[in-house]
This record gives C-alpha cells, structure tokens and sequence, in this order.
C-alpha cells in the first residue's frame, strides 16, 4: 500500500514538471526564414538563432528562402513561426498593396523588432556606368519579380527618371547576379542587404567591382516618394577596393513572428536577442546595430505584445496587438 501511495506520488510529481516543461515560457521549436545563402539573412538568422536557443530555450530552425515575400507568405500558411524582412515588403503585405495587391493583405505576423540597416548596393564592373541615369539600355539584374529587391530596384529607377522598359531586366538572385557580373553576361545588379554582404566581399575580391551611388536628387526623390527609405552611408573599406564612402539609401531588415505565438516565447526570445547584443555583434557586424531605439522605429506594423513588453522594461512603448 505504502508503495502504491509512493508510486502515485512519483507520477503525480512527473506529470507536474512535464506540464510545467510544456508550457514554459522559453520551451519550444521554430522555423526561420531568412534568405538566400549569400545573404546577410542567412547568416545572420543563424547567429540569432543559436542565442534564442541558448538564452530563451527555443529550438530555432533556419531556412534559407527567397526572401521577404515568401518568409511572409510561410508565416501566414504556418510552416515558419519566424522570419526576416525588409521593413518595406512588410509594409506591402500589411497594407496589401505591391507584391501583395493581388491576393489581399497578410495581417498573420506581428513584429519583434527592427535589426539593421539594408543598404540597396547597385554594383557593376563597366567603367560606364557612373550612376543610376547610366543603365538605360544596360543588362541590369533587379531581383526576383515581387520581391523587395524588384521594387526597391524599380523605385530608384523612377527616382532617376527611369521605367523597367528602358533597361534590360534580368531577375536573379544575389548569388546569380554576382556570377552574371563576373561572366560578362550582366552589366550592373542592384543588392539590398546588410553591408558587407558577402555575394559582394566575394566579387569585389576577385574582379575589379564597385558601388555606384544612389544619391542627389534621386535619393531626395526617392525619399519624398516612400518614406521607408533613409540616407545611409557605406564606409570607406567596406569591399576590397573602396577607397571612399559610398552614399545609397537604406530600408530595415526587420524581425517577425507569427501572430498566434504566445506571448512569453516572443518575450524571451526578443530578450535573448538584446540582451545580448554585444556577444551577438562579436560574431556577426550587423549586431552592432541592435539596439533598442534602432529596433522600435520605424515600424509599419504592430509589435507583438512578447515584444512590446520587453521594449517597455527598457522604457520604450510601441503599438501592439
């Protein structure tokens, strides 16, 4: 009898700590979207990844994607619980407009935080092209057709008086664009990543690359037009071969996550990512952008309420749902 009551004990005790270890706020699994592999998203989602797994005890799977776009769209179907994107193709999926017109706005993720600075890199190896008037009638790499490289691309473009008819679009990935323009078979690439990219690191290394300046009256142009663009600089030394800083304009690689995570997770995760942003920056440059002003700003959509709590320990109160 002792026994069975002992035993009972045991059991009741065992079932407690599972349950507890079930509902825990930081227990779990998610899948990442990123981008492509020669993306800063692809590496950098990796480094966020091991420290929400570390810190916050989410077992977070990266994915190399297509992007934004289909980062969104898996969120929304349910595969990824997590991914990156520029704060622009958010915007569209928010409002339902662009890349996301046809089928209706996605209102199915809620954001944890801004990141860094995504700098639209326009890149080319002819010693003709000098600025962004200069690839009428070029072979130009724009990114993949809806995604945010594509508008970012036809934007400046328009910004420069320019439609996608004058020019000879191609729609290729970073990856494919870099290998184009070594092949001959392209003549310039607009890339919009966090700098340096390492598509660009590679070509710049080995072929006598540069970036041309977005800059002038088309930046101001551009900016009038969509306020999600800033100014940005690209320092000196940033690739092999930069002698001066390069000015281009700039969106926000952005955080999200599904709506219907719960609130502790989003809490634990958003806490794992800043405060640690020192050891993060240690291992990949782009941390040293984290902080909690750069991550609340800006922003087009809701924070999630995991999120919005963390930020408001640190004094900062954003919109969430």
């Amino acid at each position: 009898m002792k026994m069975k009551k002992m035993l009972s004990i045991v059991l009741a005790m065992a079932l407690v700590l599972t349950l507890a270890a079930c509902s825990g706020s930081g227990s779990g699994k998610m899948t990442m979207g990123t981008g492509g592999t020669s993306g800063t998203y692809y590496a950098f989602g990796g480094v966020l990844g091991q420290y929400i797994k570390n810190h916050a005890g989410i077992d977070v799977t990266i994915v190399s994607t297509d992007g934004s776009k289909a980062n969104i769209e898996s969120i929304a179907a349910g595969d990824y619980q997590l991914g990156l994107v520029q704060s622009d193709v958010m915007a569209y999926a928010w409002e339902g407009t662009r890349s996301f017109e046809s089928n209706g706005k996605v209102d199915s993720f809620r954001v944890v935080a801004g990141l860094y600075a995504e700098a639209v890199q326009l890149i080319t190896m002819d010693p003709e092209i000098k600025s962004v008037a200069d690839l009428a009638g070029k072979s130009v790499s724009i990114g993949a057709p809806s995604s945010g490289v594509y508008f970012n691309a036809v934007d400046i473009l328009a910004a420069a008086g320019l439609t996608e008819a004058d020019i000879k679009p191609q729609y290729q990935s970073f990856a494919d664009s870099t290998d184009a323009l070594k092949d001959g078979k392209i003549d310039a690439a607009f890339i919009v990543a966090g700098a340096p990219t390492a598509a660009i690191t590679e070509l710049c290394t080995t072929n006598s690359a540069y970036l041309i300046p977005i800059d002038g009256a088309i930046a101001d142009t551009l900016m009038a037009d969509c306020p999600f663009y800033t100014a940005y600089t690209i320092p000196a030394g940033t690739y092999s071969g930069q002698d001066t800083d390069v000015t281009t304009v700039t969106v926000k690689a952005t955080l999200i996550v599904s709506a219907s995570a719960s609130e502790d997770s989003v809490y634990n995760l958003t806490k794992a990512i800043f405060d640690n942003a020192d050891a993060i920056a240690a291992e990949n440059g782009k941390g040293a952008e984290l902080s909690v002003g750069n991550a609340t700003s800006g922003m087009s959509a809701p924070f999630h309420a995991g999120a919005a709590k963390y930020f408001a320990e640190k004094g900062v109160t954003v919109e969430s749902e």
